[in-house]
């Protein structure tokens, strides 16, 4: 079997885009995300989505869309837009931008997408429950820990322990506690 070049297969990122009107705008839509913003896609919003030690699956939905929308239109969104997420949400999914979006969206790319966000969260879920990632957490938590310790050794006022020690003792009708 030959042997073919890589180079001379000529191959580049596919970045063409497909288009759909929405009130007189045409939105282009990526084809094909590369790998490291697709990385980027499902990282954040697992960030995002993540309270309380787990993964609330309504912010879940929420993020992934949104940086669906983010990540594969030409829609801009300023900061102040984005400052309330829910709220953009909400305005492209109840006025059907979300849907007219993910209508003409590439199915299997949103499966893929979809699958690798589920697959890289519990990859997640079972490192943290796992010992090494129980024991990483507390290692972590330790500066956090030792500082709130070193604040109440420097916060310790000894004339208020003996008050306290006299009150008891006054209490207890002057016998030692």
């Amino acid at each position: 079997m030959t042997a073919i070049s890589y180079a001379n297969m000529k191959l580049k990122v596919d970045n063409s885009t497909y288009q759909f009107k929405w009130n007189d705008c045409d939105i282009n839509v990526l084809n094909y995300l590369p790998i490291e913003d697709k990385y980027d896609l499902i990282m954040i919003t697992l960030q995002k989505s993540l309270e309380n030690g787990y993964y609330n699956p309504i912010r879940l939905d929420e993020y992934f869309h949104l940086h669906l929308i983010y990540s594969y239109t030409n829609i801009s969104f300023t900061e102040k837009q984005k400052e309330d997420e829910s709220k953009l949400y909400d305005c492209l999914k109840s006025n059907g931008l979300m849907d007219a979006f993910l209508n003409g969206f590439d199915e299997s790319e949103y499966n893929e997408l979809y699958t690798l966000l589920n697959d890289t969260k519990e990859a997640i879920l079972r490192q943290k429950l796992s010992v090494s990632g129980l024991i990483e957490s507390f290692i972590a938590d330790l500066p956090a820990q030792a500082e709130a310790v070193k604040n109440i050794i420097d916060n310790f006022d000894k004339d208020k322990y003996q008050e306290v020690i006299n009150f008891a003792k006054a209490a207890n009708g002057n016998r030692d506690i």
